[in-house]
């Protein structure tokens, strides 16, 4: 028979490896547990790792897209917002122009003067609304404020343009005072030099800082839809261009039959604006219910992603706990005995 020696440092040193690597493998263990998944992926799946990072990139570029289209939501609800306000400025013009109708009054027609210079504030007010920084109606010119004050004596340019347009008007028909305004002169000052100057290029001079072209915002992969308007559309303009005249010529010294000219004319343009505003809140109401429907196929393909990512990278929480445990239980068994090998010695012995 023949006897093998071991000695006591052999044994520490293999008792020690054993118990750093089962150390390392309890980390692995708790970040598995922890996450619910493989904690290196790619030594776990292999060959099949592609197709994991292709759907978290899948997962992150959807998540993307439900975090912005809850902006562009925002934005949609916001602009609504806004023109509601304006629709119910152009309505209270229009209430104020029906219930004038004939009316000489000169109380009644300053009383009417102010309501609707007070409706055009609240028009600008809502048409300058910015939502995170970025101006709601200025199209794609988010940083610029899109109308001017026409009630701002400083700056108006509308207003210097306008009383231009009436003198050279009245000086090229020889008209000298606005009691000698007849009502075929005012038909064709309103249709022919006011009109254009708010339905033309003169709009963007006086009025406009708006970009003709709307915001787009991509909604889900194959979706992109208006997320914005403008202040250049013809329901702003004929609102503006209804307001003015109202403004400046019903309470003008003219005969009843040129104020009743400027109040129809003032009436059609502003139930035209009322008819323009309205198809910009169905327009933005289509694009509301695009993003709504979007985001439930987004909620709809994100939840089926994450059960294939689960099913690629998941790991049976329950096996890592219960392996995880049975190796704390080996580390403390290793700890003991280590302990215990220290302690051998001949001195002990003797």
């Amino acid at each position: 028979m023949k006897t093998s020696f071991v000695s006591n440092l052999a044994v520490q040193n293999a008792m020690r490896l054993t118990i750093q690597q089962t150390q390392a493998e309890v980390v692995k263990l708790q970040a598995e547990v922890t996450t619910g998944r493989h904690a290196d992926v790619g030594v776990a799946l292999g060959g099949t790792t592609s197709r994991s990072l292709d759907l978290q990139r899948e997962m992150a570029r959807m998540q993307t897209l439900t975090t912005t289209n809850a902006v562009v939501t925002q934005r949609l609800a916001a602009s609504q917002e806004a023109l509601e306000t304006v629709a119910d400025a152009a309505q209270s013009i229009n209430k104020v122009l029906i219930s004038l109708s004939g009316s000489e009054s000169a109380d009644q027609l300053a009383i009417a003067k102010t309501e609707v210079t007070n409706a055009l504030s609240i028009f600008t007010g809502a048409v300058n609304t910015s939502f995170n920084g970025e101006y709601l109606f200025s199209g794609i010119n988010t940083d610029v404020k899109p109308v001017a004050d026409y009630n701002d004596p400083a700056v108006s340019a509308a207003k210097t343009t306008f009383d231009t347009e009436l003198s050279s008007y009245m000086s090229a028909n020889g008209i000298a005072s606005m009691s000698d305004f007849t009502a075929s002169q005012m038909d064709d000052f309103i249709s022919n030099t006011l009109e254009p100057l708010y339905m033309g290029t003169q709009w963007t001079t006086d009025w406009s800082q708006a970009s003709d072209q709307t915001m787009t915002s991509r909604i889900s992969t194959s979706e992109v839809v208006a997320s914005s308007t403008t202040a250049n559309s013809d329901g702003m303009r004929k609102f503006a261009l209804a307001s003015v005249i109202a403004s400046e010529l019903l309470g003008a010294d003219v005969s009843s039959e040129v104020r009743s000219t400027v109040s129809t004319a003032a009436m059609g343009y502003i139930g035209e604006a009322i008819s323009g505003i309205d198809a910009q809140r169905s327009d933005l109401g289509i694009s509301e219910a695009r993003v709504e429907k979007a985001n439930t196929s987004l909620a709809a393909q994100i939840k089926l992603v994450t059960t294939h990512i689960s099913d690629l990278e998941g790991i049976d929480s329950y096996e890592a706990s219960t392996r995880m445990n049975t190796l704390l239980t080996q580390i403390e068994t290793s700890y003991t005995l280590t302990s215990r090998l220290q302690q051998l010695s001949l001195i002990n012995f003797l």
